[in-house]
């Protein structure tokens, strides 16, 4: 049990020496605070003035009674001493000429700057004035009233810096019982003579602990206000800089951007949807708007914003047709959230809104265009190619070698082609065409079609992205397929594959006709930009949860330049030299790979070989 007492007794002790640091330790250096002094300062300074008017009144008073009393002496007074009752008016006036020296003080820089030392000046001319005058009278003179009135209206009226109260009580009581004690004087009251008197003793030392307890405790409770109100009006400046700053943004902005009721009206709006809609002020755009589906072309539109707001909480890329002011139609994207309150109520909905018209009329430019390229160019391309591969398989330009060697060069073989039918009425002589140059045409006419498919198939990954057909894909199967459509190509630039994939590879989850597609276009690519005789090889190794893929090779290299920009659109390096590719191969790589998951890259340098590699996921 004697453990368990002192335990608790510890903790007890613990707890109270906890409590007495937080409520009566003294300030630190760094709470007080330059700003906190300054105001400290000034609050002294106007109180002290009060003080001082109130002390000059007192004062006053008990002068006024003295001066009666020489005529019509008070009963009450007669128990005083004889040198009191005829000495006390001489002190009430000596204290009337310290506090009107302390008036003058007052409005100098002096009292203005240091209002402590003029508050411990003239609480000790009013408090040690009496003192002395009875030390020279030789007596000790306990002024219990005089400074119990002195010390509660300086706790009063001037409850900041404890310090400098302590400091005025217990230099008088230091002066009372220490110079008295020294010099042996005694007190005029025949009853009570000595200065040690428990009562006295205990009431003053209550009665100051009080106003000292007082006091420290407002100054604290000031000084926590101050901090608060500085935090408070910091805070508030940052929330007028951060206000300012989104308001400008607000104002600003190049995008509409709103809040709106669930039942379709506008509550915000910023001037950017005001200049979307038609208006030139805010406010036309929250009075004219009650309902906001009549401002779609389609009023269906709304209701179903409404219905993805539900469903999702919120809406992007929310594509429709508006009517603007005038009348006119104009396309708009919109990007919008639900906010709701802390009970999942629905409060108002809020977002951005974005004239897309310029984009819209510019996709319908590229539709047409596309579609120009597509029945326009390709179709009479593709006509074409099968007319000359139907001439070339239907033997034209292969007969009569003797006759075709006499009338060329070269030994190139001629064949008359079919009449062409004129609107007239004689026809024209057949014109001879040699076989080669119905090679080259139909050669020529392939690259056209390659080229204007390219383009077609770029547009269509631009707008739709890169449609995959996954399945389970055997690396090695897909690279072999790719080397043996292009062995004649190999063949033609003299070049040496070298196939260093595994058949031990993990299955990929893959498109294999688009990973053809890569393989091909790298070792094409290769082929193109490289002088005959080139060494490529292929190899596949797998990294962590993925398969590298390498095409490399021995040729000229590439550039740092231009290997920043090799996958871009439309982009074509300086050695492809009169070739008529338009650059797309390898963007479109880019776009499968990516598309697959997988990164795609090169590593190469002038007169260093390239190495062209790709990533992709195990599945």
């Amino acid at each position: 049990m004697g453990k368990v007492a002192r335990m608790l007794m510890a903790t007890r002790f613990r707890t109270v020496q906890s409590w007495w640091r937080k409520t009566f330790s003294a300030p630190t250096t760094d709470e007080i605070t330059t700003l906190y002094r300054d105001w400290r300062n000034r609050f002294l300074w106007q109180r002290l003035r009060l003080w001082l008017w109130l002390a000059l009144i007192c004062l006053l008073s008990f002068t006024l009674r003295d001066i009666y009393g020489l005529f019509f002496p008070f009963q009450e007074l007669q128990q005083l001493p004889e040198i009191l009752r005829t000495q006390r008016l001489v002190i009430n006036i000596a204290m009337l000429l310290s506090i009107l020296i302390c008036f003058a003080l007052h409005k100098t820089k002096l009292g203005r700057h240091h209002p402590d030392l003029l508050f411990l000046g003239s609480s000790w001319s009013i408090s040690l004035a009496s003192q002395l005058f009875a030390t020279l009278r030789g007596f000790a003179l306990p002024d219990t009233i005089g400074w119990s009135l002195l010390f509660l209206s300086q706790a009063v009226l001037m409850p900041v810096c404890w310090i400098i109260h302590l400091l005025t009580q217990v230099s008088v009581l230091v002066y009372y019982f220490g110079v008295n004690t020294a010099l042996g004087l005694k007190t005029p009251i025949p009853d009570h003579p000595e200065i040690y008197n428990i009562t006295f003793i205990l009431y003053i030392f209550w009665f100051c602990t009080i106003c000292d307890i007082g006091v420290y405790l407002y100054d604290r409770l000031q000084r926590s206000e101050f901090y608060a109100r500085q935090e408070l009006e910091s805070a508030y400046q940052k929330l007028k800089v951060a206000e300012a700053k989104y308001r400008s943004i607000f104002e600003n902005a190049v995008e509409g951007i709103f809040q709106s009721s669930p039942n379709g009206r506008y509550i915000t709006a910023n001037p950017a949807l005001a200049r979307i809609y038609g208006y030139s002020l805010v406010d036309e755009v929250t009075a004219n708007f009650t309902e906001i589906e009549q401002l779609y072309v389609d009023p269906n539109r709304r209701a179903e914003f409404v219905r993805l707001m539900e469903k999702y909480g919120s809406v992007s890329e929310f594509e429709s047709q508006i009517y603007r002011r005038d009348g006119s139609i104009v396309w708009i994207s919109e990007k919008a959230y639900a906010v709701r309150d802390e009970q999942g109520k629905l409060l108002y909905y809020e977002g951005l809104i974005e004239d897309i018209s310029q984009r819209k009329q510019t996709e319908e430019e590229l539709r047409v265009f596309f579609h120009a390229v597509s029945h326009d160019l390709r179709n009479p391309v593709l006509g074409t190619l099968m007319v000359l591969k139907n001439l070339l398989n239907q033997g034209v330009g292969s007969g009569e070698e003797a006759r075709g060697q006499g009338a060329g060069s070269k030994g190139e073989e001629f064949s008359p082609l079919p009449p062409v039918p004129r609107p007239s009425a004689s026809s024209q002589s057949p014109i001879p065409v040699s076989r080669s140059i119905l090679e080259r045409m139909i050669q020529s006419s392939d690259r056209q079609l390659n080229l204007i498919n390219s383009l077609m198939e770029t547009h269509i990954s631009e707008v739709q992205g890169v449609f995959l057909q996954l399945q389970t894909v055997q690396l090695l199967a897909v690279i072999e397929a790719a080397i043996a459509d292009l062995e004649p190509l190999i063949a033609q630039n003299q070049a040496k594959l070298t196939n260093l994939v595994s058949a031990d590879l993990p299955l990929v989850n893959a498109d294999p006709t688009q990973l053809w597609r890569v393989f091909s276009n790298l070792i094409v690519n290769a082929l193109k930009h490289n002088p005959p005789g080139l060494l490529l090889t292929i190899n596949a190794t797998r990294k962590d949860d993925k398969i590298y893929c390498t095409v490399s090779d021995n040729g000229v290299g590439i550039s740092q330049q231009q290997s920043d920009r090799l996958f871009d659109l439309y982009f074509r390096g300086a050695s492809i030299g009169n070739s008529v590719s338009l650059g797309l191969g390898l963007y479109l790589c880019k776009q499968i790979i990516h598309a697959h998951g997988g990164e795609i890259g090169v590593n190469s340098a002038l007169d260093a070989g390239t190495t062209f590699w790709f990533t992709l996921p195990i599945s």
